[in-house]
């Protein structure tokens, strides 16, 4: 399908996701799909730089800004099931991509995916089951820069937007962590360049789901979850891990949900104006 003047979701996803989680891009799908979005996934699309610039390769980022911008501009959403992909277009595309005319409406129109059901769908409860003791795992991106959630250290009344969603699933019981919003020290080449920190921090969070007895951990980042994957599996641990998406899709397979109680037209007709309150 032309993203010419699309009223859709472009649905963009990370260069990880498509090679080695698939499955993620799939429930994100579903769970759109069961509230009624029509998804259109274009297949030019590619990476979108953040490992380039994040190493300072910004020349090799720019071409990759300049592509996304291209591709996803006429879509009235675009919507990603990652934090980190998602900041780098909202907060660091401006490098490569400022003054271009359509750019800061791009920005405004691109989304997490739990930020988009939370902020655009207003969506609070799916109304599924899934019955497990669930972590939530707060990936930094998410967290301090799209702010789904409020920062431990910050005064202010607190909030989580991914948690909402969960939280409206029956049967699910949300562990209690002793530091809810560490790094798990993936950090993309990070993981690379100081491995031995970067485990001994994944090792901590994992630590830290154990002793809250949390079964599966869960995240709106499958780069977190790949790297705690990793060292839950070396360690023999007995718990699993699931992206935000596969959690709300398998909840909700079978059931009917309720529309959203937010509206597209209505959105786009107001120019984009997007609430991002904190989470009710």
């Amino acid at each position: 399908m032309s993203s010419a003047e699309c009223p859709c979701v472009g649905l963009f996803i990370p260069c990880y996701i498509d090679q080695l989680f698939p499955h993620v891009g799939m429930a994100t799908v579903e769970v759109l799909q069961r509230l009624g979005v029509e998804v259109d996934f274009p297949a030019a699309q590619t990476c979108c730089g953040q490992p380039m610039a994040n190493t300072g390769v910004n020349d090799a980022a720019r071409p990759l800004a300049r592509k996304f911008f291209e591709i996803f501009k006429n879509y009235r959403y675009v919507v990603c099931p990652s934090g980190s992909c998602v900041a780098m277009v909202r907060h660091h595309y401006d490098e490569y991509l400022a003054g271009e005319p359509g750019f800061d409406e791009l920005k405004h129109r691109t989304f997490e995916l739990c930020e988009f059901l939370h902020d655009v769908l207003k969506v609070r409860r799916l109304g599924g089951t899934f019955p497990h003791r669930v972590g939530l795992h707060q990936s930094c991106h998410g967290l301090r820069e799209l702010r789904l959630a409020s920062a431990s250290e910050l005064v202010g009344e607190a909030y989580n937007k991914v948690r909402v969603l969960l939280a409206g699933l029956d049967g699910i019981e949300l562990t209690a962590l002793e530091r809810p919003d560490e790094c798990c020290g993936f950090g993309g080449t990070f993981a690379v360049s100081e491995e031995a920190v970067s485990c001994m921090m994944g090792l901590d969070r994992i630590h830290d789901h154990e002793q809250a007895g949390s079964e599966i951990i869960t995240a709106g980042d499958m780069s977190c979850l790949m790297h705690l994957d990793g060292l839950i599996r070396r360690q023999g641990q007995p718990m699993r891990v699931m992206h935000v998406a596969e959690i709300l899709a398998q909840a909700t397979r079978g059931n009917r949900v309720a529309p959203p109680a937010g509206d597209h037209a209505a959105l786009a007709a107001a120019g984009g104006q997007i609430d991002r309150s904190p989470a009710e």
